[in-house]
């Protein structure tokens, strides 16, 4: 933590959660620092530690209950969250982020307690680089920013949103190790279209309509050049910007900076890696696949790109990969004749008869994927399923859309309207499901396996920039880390309390490409392994204090 304790007034080190050990203090540290009679006077390990959280944390009545208490336990220390959450990911993963994260930033204005991470608006104009140096630690690698504008599935937000970033770096550590010391949440409050956000009492944001166009552009241009000037070659990770500013920001900046958007890039390589996986189970190649999308936004888009560029890698000529992925969204299906496509739709537009429901398009279609992210729940309906079984006789169907109320269909509903026949992965955990004696095991399509792995190897590179190779590198790692076991009940994805190893895999593999394209600041280690497993923080309180 390379804090100096000598220096810290007393009672200030059980107060910052970067120093706090609580009851693990141990008696030298306790005399030494004058912390004796603040502490019960039992001296504790970690692991005694983690089983009173434990104990508290199963004695919540509901998720939220239990996101708010493992919130205030990381606000108190941070070692021993990161401890307990490292150590049962399959557990704590789907309460610091997915599904409950997004009931937390609903109500993120009510359930505010304390600080944590920037809140950056268009007042502060000409001072952006001061506010950054505002932030208490120097050695920042990676930002998560988001300006509310599009929540998992439930919309603009505004400052509620800053959930997202918060969890999101919870899981760069849980997952990738990359230390809390190093990572910045940061909300960029632009103001909100949401009425009942805006007139919400509790509301913390500015109770504004959102900014747009010029002014827009400049403060997110001044917000990132001021990143590079504070905080030298760290990354930034975009995250829940809407389909307006997400695919043109993205575009402006990934030649300018070490930056990618998670929504687009890293749920494409979330998706591609599925696409893998699952061909190992219906032994198709990749080239045969036919892929449907319902959702013409950043997931499907992103997912879509990806699969495309395999498709190519593969050998099919251009025209040939994109007439095997076609998109629907609230319109029908994404066509050329439709008038006044925007360009990120444009460019995936096929040239055939439009169509407006789903049933009717798998029909025409025949796809063996379907994919949906299209924020709206119960979209893949009986006969959706029925017919995408029809068409194939063991199709893969994919349930993006968060939070769990935003799927478009249930593990359940999925198997029981295919009498077991597909494989099924959602954006949301389900539970095991038996049909006819068999159990099958839902894989969670989550960017959690990608992103924090990805991370972790631009830092260890020290990568100047993002590049789409580094994103199939990461799909292919990710792929590989899918188990015979996991394939043998249907699940496509690796568990979640594998989340460790399968970071450490993506880091490796995006590191390596780093180094392959020139792109990477830092030599080659010898052996990049090792050096990404060094890499990694340890959520152990180690040495004394004394010896600090």
């Amino acid at each position: 933590m390379n804090r100096i304790f000598d220096k810290a007034p007393r009672a200030e080190l059980l107060r910052d959660p970067l120093t706090n050990r609580g009851t693990a203090f141990v008696e030298p540290d306790r005399e030494r620092l004058g912390l004796q009679g603040l502490l019960p006077p039992r001296v504790e390990s970690i692991d005694e530690q983690a089983e009173r959280v434990l104990l508290n944390l199963r004695s919540k009545a509901t998720p939220i209950e239990r996101y708010t208490y493992l919130s205030a336990l990381r606000e108190e220390n941070e070692t021993l969250f990161f401890h307990v959450a490292s150590a049962n990911l399959q557990e704590i993963l789907p309460l610091i982020y997915t599904p409950t994260v997004g009931q937390a930033c609903q109500e993120w204005s009510r359930l505010y307690l304390r600080p944590r991470g920037l809140y950056i608006t268009p007042e502060h104009r000409g001072s952006i680089a001061n506010i950054l140096r505002n932030w208490p630690q120097r050695d920042v690698a990676i930002i998560v920013v988001t300006d509310g504008g599009r929540i998992l599935g439930l919309g603009d937000l505004g400052v509620n949103g800053m959930g997202i970033p918060i969890g999101k770096l919870a899981l760069y550590t849980a997952c990738a190790g990359v230390p809390p010391s190093q990572c910045l949440p940061i909300t960029l409050d632009v103001g909100t279209d949401t009425a009942g956000i805006r007139d919400d009492p509790f509301y913390l944001g500015r109770r504004e309509r959102r900014l747009t166009g010029q002014p827009y552009d400049d403060f997110i241009d001044e917000f990132l050049t001021a990143t590079q000037e504070v905080f030298p070659n760290v990354v930034v990770q975009f995250e829940d910007f809407n389909n307006a500013n997400a695919f043109r920001l993205l575009a402006r900046y990934r030649d300018r900076l070490c930056c990618f958007n998670d929504d687009i890039q890293g749920t494409g390589a979330m998706g591609l890696a599925a696409l893998y996986a699952s061909a190992r189970i219906t032994r198709r190649s990749i080239e045969d696949e036919r892929i449907l999308f319902l959702g013409a936004g950043e997931a499907c888009l992103g997912i879509g790109s990806a699969v495309m560029g395999a498709l190519q890698g593969a050998g099919l000529r251009t025209e040939e990969a994109h007439e095997r992925c076609l998109f629907i969204d609230s319109k029908g299906t994404v066509v050329k004749s439709r008038p006044e496509l925007p360009l990120h739709k444009a460019v995936v537009a096929q040239d055939r008869s439009a169509s407006l429901d789903l049933v009717s398009t798998i029909q025409d279609f025949r796809p063996t994927i379907l994919f949906g992210a299209c924020g709206h729940g119960g979209m893949f309906t009986q006969p959706a399923i029925e017919a995408m079984v029809k068409s194939c006789p063991q199709p893969v169907v994919f349930a993006l859309s968060n939070p769990t109320s935003k799927a478009e269909c249930t593990a359940e509903q999925a198997y029981a309207w295919s009498s077991g026949r597909v494989i099924f992965a959602s954006g949301s955990p389900f539970e095991p499901v038996e049909i006819d004696g068999r159990t099958h095991a839902p894989g969670q399509a989550n960017n959690s396996y990608v992103f924090p792995g990805v991370g972790l190897g631009l830092v260890v590179s020290g990568a100047r920039r993002v590049t789409d190779d580094m994103f199939f590198a990461a799909a292919g790692a990710l792929a590989g880390q899918v188990s015979e076991g996991d394939l043998a009940l249907g699940r496509i994805f690796p568990a979640q309390s594998r989340m460790r190893e399968v970071a450490r895999a993506v880091a490796c593999a995006v590191a390596k490409k780093a180094f392959e394209q020139g792109l990477a600041r830092k030599p080659m280690p010898r052996n990049l392994s090792a050096a990404v497993e060094e890499t990694m923080f340890q959520a152990e309180y180690g040495n004394s204090v004394a010896a600090a």
